[in-house]
């Protein structure tokens, strides 16, 4: 008391001031001895977590609550001292009233939990992290193919699950449809290509579409989500450069590399053994008038 009287604050003042103090510096304590005994208790991470986060929740809320109470205190119309507080603050801090209506959006309707891999905007990560203000996620692609980690840790304002288009990957449905473009010549076979594209397929990714019936009949009390083909299958289109074939099939978001170089091992190991189908590649023909183009055609790669 004497400290603060030396700023020539007054006594109720004090008062307020002393008491704010000694209420965050208890619920600190409380929250970390809380804190102290989780992480020895809880063994699961996933769990401590969640629970953590909890804890910390509730710290912040009591907080508010205690301390705004204190303040208040004495005041005649506190519905008009908030309708003041919150025009000022929607003004002066836009930003972060935004974010925090991200927070109780992301909280309410669930767009994601810790631990989906969504994409907002242009970015793509897996959720680690959801705060007041922002949310964390582990960078995937970018640099990297096939959608994998880069290392680096992404902090996204809350405020962007309302202003950016939100997709996840996992939540409702968990699986995505994957296609591997194969490409062979004119020249070759291309209809004994498609049987064993589709014979590949279904050995190597039938399997992932077992699980994926019964989600979608989950799925489908909340979502509008239908299929009509689960199975994998091989589409056939003509490009420039030869016929295109298509291998689709469902598959987990973060089995695609996996699954992809296990066929595509496959494909070349059978591809190998036969003579009448080769894969095709971008080739550039010069015609010279001078020779007879049935007996020399020049070809370079480009």
């Amino acid at each position: 008391m004497a400290f603060l009287g030396n700023f020539n604050i007054a006594e109720d003042m004090q008062v307020k001031i002393l008491s704010s103090l000694l209420v965050v510096v208890l619920l600190w304590i409380i929250r970390k001895i809380i804190c102290s005994v989780m992480k020895r208790k809880v063994t699961d991470l996933a769990k401590f977590y969640h629970w953590r986060r909890v804890v910390d929740y509730t710290f912040w809320v009591l907080i508010i609550l205690l301390v705004l109470g204190e303040w208040l205190h004495g005041i005649d119309s506190i519905a008009q001292f908030l309708g003041l507080a919150t025009a000022g603050l929607a003004i002066a801090m836009h930003d972060t009233v935004a974010n925090l209506a991200g927070w109780v959006f992301i909280l309410w309707r669930k767009p994601f939990v810790v631990g989906d891999r969504i994409q907002v905007g242009d970015t793509r990560g897996d959720v680690i992290d959801i705060r007041l203000f922002q949310f964390s996620m582990i960078e995937i692609g970018n640099w990297v193919d096939a959608e994998q980690s880069t290392g680096r840790i992404v902090h996204v304002p809350n405020s962007k699950a309302f202003r950016e288009n939100v997709a996840n990957y996992e939540t409702g449905f968990e699986y995505i449809w994957h296609e591997i473009p194969v490409l062979i010549t004119f020249e070759s076979d291309w209809q004994k290509a498609k049987n064993i594209l589709l014979n590949i397929s279904k050995e190597k990714a039938e399997h992932l579409s077992k699980g994926a019936a019964e989600q979608i009949r989950r799925a489908a009390r909340k979502y509008l989500i239908h299929f009509d083909k689960l199975t994998p299958t091989v589409y056939t289109t003509v490009k420039d450069h030869g016929v295109l074939l298509t291998m689709r099939y469902i598959v987990k978001p973060r089995r695609r590399r996996n699954t992809e170089q296990d066929i595509w091992e496959e494909i070349l190991t059978v591809f190998s053994h036969e003579k009448d189908i080769s894969l095709a590649y971008p080739t550039t023909r010069f015609y010279n008038p001078g020779v007879d183009p049935g007996v020399s055609v020049a070809t370079k790669n480009e």
